[in-house]
């Protein structure tokens, strides 16, 4: 599934594509045409995202929201427009390119209050300027529920994926089992920033590195990452690959319906450090 970065991403690209100028707007697979014939030719006024939803905005109670779940994607090409291919749930035509969707777990067409109700359901999104951090930490302090679920639980941050939980715990040494009511206040507002930042480095590349410059291929002399999730990481997917810090084979188990990944010497149980990874 997609993690939060990709969803600001698609929300930048879309408003310099299109927002403010009349969109043309189809469902060349027929469940979104209701919807589209009402938002056909209507200017898009803003874009913007939290965590993993995405949200069109054509005026007063008229916001396409947009999740895409595991095979949600949002293409992005040039005019002319070529013929639909596939399943195009929904297709946006404007001055210079068109974009179509496909798959996406929802795409419906919302008034405000809907919209806001959404947004209410989810926690603090680390790259919106609205978060706050504060706010995560109450939740997280409060818990008896390990860390390694409460970084992927939406109501508690919303954006975050596998990916980043996985990165983010191994950067602070944290044992992903720890519970949150035994995180630091320091360790927390520690992990916060290095969360921000490394998603907002998401947003600029559109890929996930987490690795120090240390341990970057070109300093390590080791072959680059191959996986279709693309970017340099520490932990995720690296199931008995040696850890890029202290060589211990890295761990996976299933968390919640989840894959989990960590190194079980440098995330030792009950053992953390808040700060970030620079061995």
């Amino acid at each position: 599934m997609p993690e939060g970065h990709t969803l600001h991403r698609l929300a930048d690209l879309h408003r310099s594509r299109f927002a403010g100028h009349p969109v043309a707007v189809s469902s060349p697979q027929g469940r979104f045409a209701a919807s589209a014939a009402l938002l056909d030719g209507r200017v898009l006024e803003q874009t913007e995202a939290h965590g993993k939803h995405l949200f069109h905005h054509y005026g007063p109670d008229l916001v396409v929201h947009v999740h895409l779940g595991l095979y949600g994607t949002f293409s992005d090409e040039p005019l002319p427009a070529a013929e639909p291919v596939g399943q195009v749930r929904m297709r946006m035509v404007g001055p210079t390119h068109y974009a179509d969707l496909r798959g996406a777990a929802a795409c419906e067409l919302v008034t405000d209050a809907e919209a806001a109700a959404v947004r209410a359901r989810l926690g603090a999104d680390p790259l919106r300027s609205d978060a706050d951090p504060d706010d995560v930490w109450a939740r997280i302090s409060r818990s008896r529920a390990p860390l390694a679920t409460l970084l992927m639980d939406q109501s508690v941050i919303a954006g975050v994926g596998n990916v980043y939980r996985a990165e983010l715990l191994f950067r602070h040494r944290i044992d992903p089992r720890l519970p949150g009511r035994s995180l630091r206040r320091a360790q927390w507002d520690a992990m916060w920033d290095d969360l921000a930042a490394l998603m907002r480095e998401g947003v600029r590349t559109g890929r996930i590195d987490t690795v120090a410059p240390e341990h970057d291929p070109e300093r390590t002399g080791r072959a680059p990452r191959q996986d279709r999730h693309g970017g340099e990481v520490y932990a995720y997917r690296r199931t008995g690959q040696p850890c890029l810090v202290c060589g211990t084979p890295i761990a996976h188990a299933e968390h919640a319906a989840r894959n989990l990944f960590w190194c079980p010497k440098c995330q030792r149980a009950r053992r953390s450090r808040a700060r970030r990874t620079s061995a």
